[in-house]
């Protein structure tokens, strides 16, 4: 025995137990521990009082033998709690039970705890986890690299375990140990004032096109108050699929905050600033249709944002985890019912409270969703040329008086195309969208006299070739500014094809009495007929000078 008492304490233990005392009784008079003091009654051959006999003492103990005591099963007290625990072996070879031992029954035997490993006495073989059985799912789900609350949730769900998430997380906890933790700051938010948003990686499901499984995206959106969250698989991300995110959550809570806190990536902000970050003008239009503000995170400063980055991390080491599916059907539909089924359904570590309860609470303060969704649109910049258009999906727009050579934002969709001022974002013309080849220009931006860049292209036309000049100031008077363009490719198929060749080509538009580009372009392409261009006749005469070089070498060695 380590615990060891000195004389007089050993021999008052003895008296006492001896009397007929109870160990309880005991270790109140002598402060020493039932334990140790029944480690010394049996040394000295004196039987313990089995519990549950007070008020039964004889009242005269040295004539009567005190019955015999029942056994004390002790239980290790360890900080890995719950796991998987196996009795130590007997020397004998043999394991007898605690009723047969002692001859007492064994649904009344006294659960003693060792408090100290080194009380003197002998612990009894613990109870078995409930988890034991399990044992080969639960290392399956650790090889997987799924946590205890994964697993937990699988063996309710698969095998119908019973027991409780502790245990589970005992037992795991035996098996891999207990990672270390770091503290962090926790930021309180009032119901509907702030959600979080962010991407994380996604499981592996097949992709129907290419019948070979992909990686796809988690996109997350938690509540601040009360940690919702709303969690959507893609396969794909622009800054398109981030704003329809971003709506569908809405829908799906009912609601949406006044504040989404979110990343630095691209599809949310164009230009991270400190002080003034460029938000994505399509994201940022769909937020303020909703009423919300967007509020960029500091670049590497993912702390701001700690509730969406756990929300992610639960999602990917829970139900994600080591997954693959057949379909983005099939795995967004495994992932709502966890949603519904687990996560709203759990006693938030950080609340102490469930979280569709705090969920419950913070509906009514969301903001109401607009009746009509956002309208999406594509965005850009164009330079207006000098027929005062700029060129969208190869359809051509007005833009008002002294933009040609600047450029200006463009916003277009199925049904419009608007130009905006890039420095103030004013709204400068809106126009309806036009087929492949057509113009848009309003009347107050028709020029009323020609411009002198206009005229300065008709110069250059009749400089190329009388019919080149001719065919040309018959398209600007038909055509007004929209014939600028035609001109330019005028001039350009005279550098390509020869002026000549260009030349006799417009004379036969004008005998036909067609006024059109694409004819004479039509023309040349099916009679190539023209004098050598100047990348042509350059070869030639490099071989020419050679071979002169060459002769006269020859001349001169003879």
């Amino acid at each position: 025995m380590s615990n060891v008492l000195n004389e007089q304490t050993k021999q008052q233990v003895i008296a006492l137990g001896r009397l007929g005392w109870s160990l309880r009784r005991i270790q109140k008079a002598t402060q020493v521990c039932r334990e140790t003091a029944a480690a010394y009654l049996r040394e000295a051959g004196v039987a313990v009082r089995p519990p549950g006999r007070w008020g039964h003492e004889s009242a005269s103990p040295a004539h009567t033998e005190p019955s015999p005591a029942k056994p004390a099963i002790a239980i290790e007290v360890t900080t890995d709690f719950g796991a998987e625990l196996t009795p130590p072996a007997d020397p004998s070879g043999t394991q007898p039970d605690a009723g047969e031992t002692t001859g007492a029954d064994p649904l009344n035997a006294k659960l003693a705890i060792a408090v100290t490993a080194d009380s003197g006495a002998a612990p009894a073989p613990p109870s078995a986890s409930t988890c034991a059985v399990y044992r080969d799912a639960i290392e399956l789900g650790l090889s997987r690299g799924r946590n205890a609350m994964a697993i937990w949730q699988d063996l309710v769900d698969t095998w119908g375990f019973t027991g409780g998430y502790q245990s589970v997380k005992r037992f795991v906890r035996k098996l891999v140990g207990s990672p270390s933790k770091e503290a962090c700051a926790v930021i309180e938010t009032a119901p509907g004032e702030e959600a979080q948003v962010d991407y994380g990686t996604g499981p592996m499901v097949r992709d129907a096109r290419s019948g070979k499984y992909r990686r796809m995206r988690l996109f997350v959106l938690t509540l601040g108050y009360s940690r919702k969250a709303v969690r959507l698989l893609v396969f794909q991300s622009s800054t398109q699929n981030w704003a329809e995110l971003h709506e569908k959550a809405f829908r799906r809570l009912g609601g949406c905050t006044r504040v989404v806190v979110l990343d630095n990536l691209r599809e949310g902000v164009l230009k991270p600033d400190l002080y003034d970050p460029a938000i994505n003008p399509v994201y940022a239009d769909m937020l303020r249709h909703y009423g919300v503000v967007a509020m960029p995170c500091r670049v590497a400063d993912p702390d701001r944002k700690g509730k969406v980055e756990s929300g992610v991390g639960h999602a990917q080491k829970t139900p994600l985890k080591g997954m693959r599916f057949e379909s983005p059907e099939e795995a967004q539909t495994y992932l709502d019912h966890w949603e519904t089924h687990w996560a709203d359904t759990r006693i938030h570590g950080t609340t102490k409270r469930q979280v569709a309860a705090m969920f419950a609470e913070e509906r009514p303060a969301l903001l109401p969703l607009p009746i009509e969704p956002f309208r999406y649109y594509q965005f850009g910049e164009r330079t207006v040329h000098l027929d005062g258009c700029v060129e969208v999906e190869a359809a051509y727009y007005g833009a008002p008086p002294g933009w040609i050579g600047r450029r200006v934002s463009v916003q277009w969709d199925s049904h419009q195309v608007r130009l905006l001022n890039p420095s103030t974002g004013e709204l400068l013309r809106e126009h309806l969208r036009q087929a492949r080849g057509g113009h848009r220009i309003q009347e107050q931006d028709r020029p009323k006299h020609t411009p002198l860049s206009t005229q300065q292209l008709l110069n250059r036309a009749a400089q190329a070739g009388e019919q080149i000049g001719a065919l040309c100031r018959r398209m600007h008077s038909e055509h007004g500014q929209n014939a600028v363009r035609r001109i330019l490719g005028m001039l350009s198929l005279a550098k390509k094809y020869g002026a000549a060749s260009v030349d006799e080509a417009c004379g036969t538009a004008l005998e036909v009495g067609s006024c059109e580009y694409r004819f004479v372009r039509r023309y040349l392409e099916r009679h190539p007929q023209m004098p050598l261009s100047l990348r042509q006749v350059d070869p030639l005469i490099r071989e020419l000078t050679e071979y002169r070089d060459f002769i006269e070498n020859q001349t001169k060695g003879d």
